[in-house]
């Protein structure tokens, strides 16, 4: 949405049309919410926004077949390194040799991805934040292989779609969750020692540190499978680091499928 509103010819993948028809929906419901802001006085102004910002965007279930004539290679699949490394391993084959490919992974290394092609010098990451229309921010990633070239090419493509670059190495969580995700985590321990109740964990939080939504707010929200993935993720690669230990409460509701909005309870019951 935000590339081809900002006049970029998108290709939009995925696995199947209904699931294309339903984001090509999506997209244009999230671009009305946008024009009621942005053109408010203007309707005709964003009718005509709606319509070029559409007309940039097709849809594709065939990646291989729509890669050979992209500069950019965005990828937003589920969390699993193998998964994403036959993608980018496939993709490789069919791609122009100038084209950068991306991930928009938030816990993986994206130098594993790049070693799963042969165009380690043209790959980076590129994560964006949700929602993405409303979210400034995006982290660049630069792995040890990554030309300076592909760098400043990413950074000017944040900056083409309207958003705030900032640049991170290639290590565990980039900056934004490298420190989100232990902070969650200390909630949650103090929690479980006895410490404080969520509630108030939650209220000290927002009114304390000015934070729009509480840990455990948070943790519901974005899901708590999702949390705990990325935790044992970090564990595994530093399992002496304290920052990274796995949560017996955490792992507890997961296992009960309570994993937070999504499932209608999490650490809070939602209807």
């Amino acid at each position: 949405q935000v590339a081809a509103a900002s006049g970029h010819t998108v290709v939009l993948v995925d696995q199947s049309d209904e699931i294309l028809k339903k984001s090509t929906k999506g997209i244009e419901e999230s671009l009305k919410r946008v024009t009621k802001k942005k053109f408010a006085d203007k309707p005709e102004a964003g009718a005509e926004f709606i319509k070029k910002t559409l007309k940039n965007l097709t849809t594709s279930t065939d990646a291989a077949s729509v890669v050979h004539s992209t500069d950019l290679v965005i990828e937003a699949i589920v969390e699993n390194l193998e998964v994403k490394n036959n993608l980018f391993k496939t993709l490789d084959k069919f791609a122009p040799e100038h084209t950068i490919f991306a991930s928009n992974t938030s816990s993986l290394q994206i130098t594993k991805m790049a070693n799963a092609t042969t165009r380690q010098d043209r790959f980076g990451g590129l994560h964006f934040f949700n929602p993405v229309p409303m979210m400034k921010l995006v982290e660049v990633i630069k792995t040890p292989m990554t030309s300076q070239k592909t760098f400043e090419s990413l950074v000017d493509f944040s900056k083409a779609v309207g958003k705030s670059p900032v640049s991170c190495k290639d290590t565990p969580g980039f900056i934004v969750n490298r420190l989100l995700v232990p902070y969650m985590m200390e909630a949650v321990r103090l929690f479980e020692r006895g410490d404080a109740s969520k509630e108030d964990i939650d209220v000290a939080m927002k009114l304390g540190a000015g934070y729009p939504m509480g840990p455990f707010e948070l943790l519901d929200y974005v899901g708590l499978d999702t949390s705990k993935y990325i935790i044992d993720g970090w564990h595994s690669l530093e399992p002496n680091n304290p920052l990274f230990a796995p949560s017996p409460l955490l792992n507890k509701l997961v296992e009960e499928k309570k994993l937070g909005k999504k499932t209608g309870e999490g650490f809070y019951k939602y209807k």
